[in-house]
Order: structure tokens, then sequence, then C-alpha cells
């Protein structure tokens, strides 16, 4: 595990720095604003297949890492493959509501019933995959009360849910409904960074 993440520490800044946040917009919204993201959420309710390509940054406030990602969601199971840019080094993370796997690291996969768990254990990383399935999407996570602010094209800019701020930086307005190209979730001290190349919606 301390020889990945020395690896990932030495490629960390190539996405981190890529990715330092711009100043946003916050409002809280107007009506208007605030219909438009719940037509949107309900537009996206049920988008549960879907493939996302892009960059990944993570730091957990003393150790670093970034790379490359594919994210290929099917129904309720998930396929999220990590890639080191220089190593060539690649981590797969597969799973369901029947637990996790993770392949590709020292002394072969691991698995465990939670994925959050299982990352924390194997590689030191706090992601919250159960609402960054919904972040990803621009979408409040169901269960924990959530707080949305807007720009001025009413797309939302911040979202703060169970202790994590959400911001939105860049959107794809392509898509309709829009979806976000940049991806920046933050409680201190941890960090989550995904730049979107890609979006493909089945």
């Amino acid at each position: 595990m301390k020889k990945n993440l020395r690896v990932f520490a030495a490629l960390a800044p190539l996405l981190l720095a890529a990715c330092a946040p711009t100043q946003l917009v916050r409002n809280k919204g107007d009506a208007a604003a605030l219909a438009q993201q719940e037509a949107r959420e309900q537009q996206l309710a049920h988008a549960d297949h879907w493939i996302l390509q892009g960059k990944l940054g993570v730091s957990n406030g003393k150790d670093a890492g970034s790379g490359g990602f594919t994210w290929t969601q099917d129904g309720d199971r998930y396929e999220f493959i990590f890639r080191t840019p220089i190593s060539g080094k690649s981590y797969r993370l597969t799973g369901g509501p029947d637990g996790a796997e993770l392949d590709g690291i020292d002394n072969g996969p691991q698995r465990g019933p939670d994925a959050e768990a299982l990352m924390r254990r194997a590689l030191n990383w706090e992601v919250p995959l159960d609402e960054l399935r919904a972040w990803v999407l621009g979408l409040r996570a169901r269960g924990a009360q959530a707080d949305l602010s807007f720009g001025d094209d009413r797309l939302p800019t911040v979202l703060q849910q169970d202790g994590w701020t959400v911001t939105y930086p860049l959107w794809d307005t392509t898509h309709q409904p829009p979806l976000p190209t940049k991806v920046f979730a933050e409680k201190p001290p941890y960090k989550v960074r995904l730049a979107i190349e890609s979006w493909s919606m089945q």
C-alpha cells in the first residue's frame, strides 16, 4: 500500500493543479433556478446506465494521487478503473449490492461488503461513492439534507451535503439535461476531483 501511495503522490500535482477551482457565482437561486434543478433531477432520476471517462485526483491531506479513470454504471452494478499515467498500473473496483472487489493492488484482490471502506483500507482514500453516483450527475443524493447555490445560468455551482462541499466549475450544456464536466468534492482534509472528458448515457 505504501508503494501505491508513493506513486500516487508523485502524480498528484498533475491533476490537482490543473483542476484548481475557479471563482464561482454562489446564490441561493430564485424559484426558476430551483424549478430547473427539480426538472433536471426528475429527468435523471432513473439514469443508472452510463459510462464516463476523465481524470481523477484524490487527497487525504497527507497523500494524494491522480490518473485517468473509466466509470461504468450498469443499474446497481458498477466498474471503476483507475490508471496511473506514468507506470501504466491500473486498479479495478467492481461491485454492487452484494459487496465490492478491488483488484490491481499488492497482495492480490481484496473484497468487502462496502466499497468505501474497502478503498479506505486498501488505498487510504476517502471517496463517498454512494453520494458521488448522484453528485457526478449534478444531483442531490438521497438521504441527508442538501443545500444548493446556483450560477447565473441557473445550474448548480455548490452543493453541500453530508459534510461534503461539492463544487461544479463547468457544465456541458450540449447534453440535455446539462451534465457536469468538473466535479470537486471536499470534506477537510479529504478532496476528490473529477475532470470528465466524455459522457455516454445508455
